[in-house]
C-alpha cells in the first residue's frame, strides 16, 4: 500500500494525528528533498527510512518502488510542503500504483490552494485550480483560456515573478477583474490583498520587497 501524506505548508501544528501514525508505521519514506524533510521527521519523532524521491528520478526509481509495493513493503510519500501530487511528484507513481493494481491512500490535510480559494470571497461552487503557469511556451495560450473560464481561477506564483505575473494577469483578465492574493498562507507573515487585479497590483509595488509563495484566486468572466 502506498500512502500519500500531507506535510505542513508552513505551520507545524497543521500536521495530523494521523499523518505522524502513518510515517512511524511504514516501512519507507520518500521525500521530496530529504534535507526539508529530516527536521520535520525528528520534530515529531519519526525515524523511519527516508529516500528521495523528486521530479528528477520519478521516472526511474517507480518500477522499483512498484516493485517493492508488490512484496508488501508499505511506503509513504511525502513532498517538502503541501500534498504530493499537487504541483509536486507523486502523479507518476500513483498512475503506476493504478496500473499494477496496488491500493493508494491519499490523506486529507495542508494544501495552499483550499484556503486560498475560500477566504477570497469569491464564488467556491465551480473553480479551475491552474497551479503554475508555463514559463514559457504555451503561457500566452494558457493565460487566454483561463481569463475566458466563466468560474473562479486559482494560480500559484513564485516571489521573483511576481510582478511580471500581475502585469499579465491585467493584460488578459482586464485590471478591473476582482481577485485575492495572497502570501504565506499558515506562515506568521500570511498576507491577504484583495480587490480588483490594478489596485491589489499598486499595493505590491510599494512593497520593499517580495518574499514567500503566493497564491492568486481571480474572479471568473462574467
Amino acid at each position: 500500500m502506498l500512502y500519500l501524506v500531507p506535510t505542513p505548508i508552513g505551520n507545524l501544528s497543521d500536521m495530523t494525528a494521523r499523518s505522524i501514525q502513518v510515517l512511524k508505521d511504514v516501512d519507507l519514506i520518500l521525500a521530496e528533498d530529504t534535507r526539508v524533510s529530516k527536521p520535520l521527521l525528528k520534530h515529531f519523532g519519526i525515524d523511519t527510512q527516508v529516500q528521495s524521491f523528486h521530479s528528477h528520478n520519478e521516472h526511474s526509481l517507480s518500477p522499483k518502488i512498484i516493485e517493492k509495493l508488490s512484496l508488501g513493503v508499505k511506503i509513504a510519500c511525502i513532498t517538502d510542503a503541501g500534498t504530493p501530487g499537487i504541483s509536486d511528484p507523486a502523479y507518476l507513481l500513483v498512475h503506476a500504483c493504478r496500473n499494477a493494481n496496488i491500493e493508494v491512500i491519499a490523506l486529507p490535510g495542508a494544501t495552499a490552494f483550499v484556503p486560498a480559494i475560500v477566504a477570497s470571497g469569491l464564488p467556491t461552487e465551480k473553480f479551475f485550480f491552474q497551479g503554475f503557469l508555463p514559463l514559457k511556451k504555451g503561457r500566452k495560450t494558457q493565460f487566454e483560456f483561463l481569463a475566458n473560464l466563466p468560474c473562479t481561477v486559482v494560480i500559484y506564483e513564485s516571489p521573483h515573478r511576481l510582478l511580471k505575473f500581475m502585469d499579465e494577469c491585467i493584460l488578459y483578465f482586464g485590471g478591473e477583474r476582482q481577485c485575492s492574493l495572497v502570501k504565506e498562507i499558515s506562515k506568521m507573515f500570511e498576507k491577504h490583498y484583495r480587490g480588483t487585479l490594478f489596485s491589489v497590483n499598486e499595493e505590491l509595488k510599494i512593497l520593499t520587497k517580495i518574499q514567500g509563495e503566493w497564491v492568486m484566486v481571480i474572479e471568473g468572466k462574467k
